[in-house]
């Protein structure tokens, strides 16, 4: 049996994976309670971010605060695949990435997905751990969504082209860290 979405035909079965996926997903963002975002002591108290950023992630002036400290850090070494310049690297595709590119993966990726500070889902002191429950569900989201992108390219009856079909943390989570919560 096919039925049709957003226009397009797609199997009964598909759906089925579809739905248990996205269930897990909501699950695994929905086990912890929504933490207070820590601020570092050193962080600007001001309004200074322009309101579009600012409404899209409050957190953002934080985060590139982060970015900024971690790129000195690591000065002369951000072409360098991640796995080398940072310790716990466990995503494969993570792991050759420049070191510099996967901080602005991070920062605008991630972080703005959820609408978070770095320190959501990292240790202040020692982003390297998995203390934090919400780096442990995010790593298994990221597998999630790999698969889930991986199926969209295989799909054949869509009149989008498979290159344009990619999803992202963003298109769930809208700016939220339960998706359920996220404006639509």
């Amino acid at each position: 049996m096919r039925r049709l979405v957003g226009g397009n035909a797609v199997s009964e079965n598909f759906m089925r994976f579809l739905s248990g996926v996205f269930l897990l997903a909501i699950a695994a963002c929905t086990t912890a309670a929504p933490q207070k975002t820590d601020i570092p002591a050193a962080a600007p108290q001001s309004a200074a971010t322009t309101p579009s950023r600012e409404a899209s992630n409050p957190n953002q002036e934080i985060n590139d605060r982060y970015e900024q400290q971690i790129a000195k850090r690591i000065a002369g070494r951000e072409n360098e695949p991640a796995e080398r310049v940072f310790q716990n690297i466990q995503l494969e595709w993570f792991k050759g990435v420049p070191a510099g590119r996967l901080l602005l993966i991070m920062n605008r990726g991630y972080s703005h997905a959820l609408g978070v500070s770095c320190t959501h889902c990292h240790v202040e002191q020692d982003f390297a751990s998995d203390e934090k429950q919400p780096k442990r569900a995010a790593r298994e989201m990221a597998v999630m969504h790999r698969m889930v992108n991986e199926q969209l390219r295989k799909m054949q009856n869509l009149e989008t082209p498979p290159d344009d079909r990619p999803i992202n943390c963003f298109t769930c989570h809208r700016g939220a860290i339960n998706p359920n919560e996220a404006d639509q």
